[in-house]
């Protein structure tokens, strides 16, 4: 691979996986917009305690960009290592990247 392909990868983001990022796509309960968003593992993530034990939680208010203006809100909680254990979605329903609906 030559050295000016490289460089375009890496500021394109088409280089691999991005290990640092939870991405959450729903569908608005009003218009049926599929809204696609990132969560950062190390920026957007609130530490919470309990005892002994550690978890992280966060909450992203998402909007789609048409004509439709409601808010689906999205409550993570996430493990002592960052892996989602839970989600709770207010205005809209979870959906894979096709728009199917997950069977939670």
């Amino acid at each position: 691979m030559s050295f000016f392909k490289k460089l375009t990868d890496l500021f394109s983001g088409s280089g691999g996986v991005d290990r640092d990022a939870c991405w959450i796509t729903a569908r608005c309960n009003r218009c049926g917009e599929v809204v696609r968003t990132r969560v950062s593992l190390s920026n957007d993530l609130s530490v919470e305690y309990d005892g002994d034990e550690v978890s992280y939680f966060c909450r992203k208010v998402m909007m789609g960009e048409g004509r439709c203006f409601q808010r689906i809100e999205v409550e993570l909680t996430f493990d002592a290592n960052r892996r989602l254990v839970n989600r709770e979605i207010s205005g809209g329903q979870f959906v894979d990247e096709q728009g199917k609906v997950f069977a939670d």
